[in-house]
């Protein structure tokens, strides 16, 4: 083994490296148990030929964990310094493999979202999150956001809308929307808070929209606009202008709301929100996923019900139970206690991954790693609070344990990219 070679291997950061093995390895324990059949007559492996051994999700679940190790492997043997220097033509690939994707690929589920090779279905859209953090980061680490040039925010909002449109265009809503945890990541390197300030309050505003009479909406926001003015006589001199183009922007966006929601979004995209709203509504029907992971979750009590005891995931009356609805199978057969070891799991996680970011001598490896963090967060937190009725359902999966090689092989490129990037953070110094 070369010196560099040995180097480099001590200079991996492998607390994060065990949290990772010990999260995949969880995850597969989950999907075995979403997965398993008590009726299933037992079969002895070796008494399977492998064609039928293909038809068990843990299975393919396992190849896919073989794989992702390899990628590993190739991640941390590459120059890292291509990372950096590709960033832009990773980019530009990921990008025209959407449009390839959205050409060709045959709808499934109503969304034209995966590429198939044989037995073996991709989605670009988990591996685009990887090539937009990394171009956002290079153009991030030529420029600082902190000077407000209005020319740089442009240029960043459309390296990351771009794959953000082409992804809707699929009818992928809820990969698209992980986009949004990149502004995150902004924020840390100089975005202004207003940006997101003003995010946030336009979707409250939206919320408050299809919760609240339009009209009383509308006076309270009048009367809290002529209050202040009331109250700061120099609003009227000095920014009545754009006080009023907000009032407008907010009546507009008070009264388009219906449009936008019965007009633009998807039927099934209506029903997610409405069962958001008033999750009893039809809990037979739209809402049966949710009612259904609920019931999972709370059965499972304190300490769980047992490896494989699990009733609700068992007998499928949960959906989609080994991706999207994983958690259901922790909630059930780990209980309470396990879901809070499997949370701090994932919280050690992201903590590990601030501080990777943090001490990275170059502005595009500390930018990556909070773009991943960004990512990872906002996947978590979707996928638990659309698990426990508190979001909307829209199919993002569980980090590292939810079935499927694209967000397996994408969250492991997102991760061991950084810790690449950090084995060789010393090196940043001399170039």
């Amino acid at each position: 083994m070369s010196p560099v070679t040995t180097r480099s291997s001590r200079s991996i950061d492998w607390p994060l490296l065990l949290l990772y093995l010990v999260l995949v390895g969880l995850g597969w324990v989950a999907v075995y148990a979403a997965s398993y059949s008590p009726d299933a007559p037992p079969h002895p492996l070796t008494a399977l030929s492998f064609s039928e051994l293909m038809a068990f999700n843990w299975f393919k679940q396992l190849l896919w964990m073989g794989t992702a190790a390899v990628l590993i492997v190739i991640l941390l043997v590459v120059d890292y310094k291509a990372y950096d220097t590709l960033a832009y033509v990773l980019y530009g690939g990921m990008i025209g493999l959407l449009l390839v994707t959205l050409v060709i690929a045959r709808p499934i589920a109503g969304s034209r979202s995966w590429l198939e090779f044989g037995p073996v279905r991709l989605q670009p859209a988990e591996f685009a999150k990887f090539t937009t953090a990394l171009a956002a980061s290079r153009f991030m680490a030529g420029i600082n956001l902190r000077n407000q040039n209005w020319r740089d925010q442009a240029v960043l909002a459309g390296l990351t809308l771009l794959p953000v449109a082409l992804i809707l265009a699929s009818n992928e809503t809820g990969q698209a929307l992980v986009f949004a945890a990149l502004l995150l990541a902004y924020f840390r390197e100089g975005m202004s808070p207003i940006i997101l300030l003003l995010l946030a309050a336009g979707g409250v505003i939206l919320l408050l929209a299809l919760l609240v009479p339009k009209v009383w909406l509308v006076s309270g926001f009048t009367v809290v606009l002529l209050g202040a003015f009331a109250l700061n006589s120099r609003l009227w001199r000095h920014h009545l202008p754009l006080s009023l183009s907000a009032w407008v922007l907010v009546i507009g966006m008070v009264f388009g709301v219906d449009f936008f929601f019965n007009k633009v979004l998807q039927p099934h995209q209506r029903q997610r929100i409405e069962m958001l709203i008033d999750p009893g509504k039809d809990p037979l029907g739209k809402g049966w996923n949710v009612t259904q992971s609920k019931i999972a979750l709370g059965s499972g009590g304190w300490f769980g019900k047992g490896f494989l005891n699990g009733t609700q995931t068992k007998f499928d009356f949960v959906p989609e139970q080994s991706t999207d609805f994983i958690f259901c199978t922790v909630g059930e057969e780990w209980g309470w206690a396990g879901c809070a070891v499997l949370i701090m799991l994932y919280l050690t996680l992201l903590w590990r991954i601030l501080l990777v970011a943090e001490r990275q001598k170059s502005v595009f490896g500390r930018t990556y790693g909070y773009c991943v963090a960004s990512i990872l967060f906002v996947h978590f937190t979707v996928n638990l609070g659309m698990t426990m009725g508190l979001m909307p359902v829209v199919g993002i999966p569980l980090p590292f344990f939810s079935y499927g090689g694209s967000s397996l092989w994408s969250f492991t490129i997102l991760v061991f990219a950084l810790v690449a990037l950090d084995a060789h953070r010393k090196q940043d110094l001399l170039r």
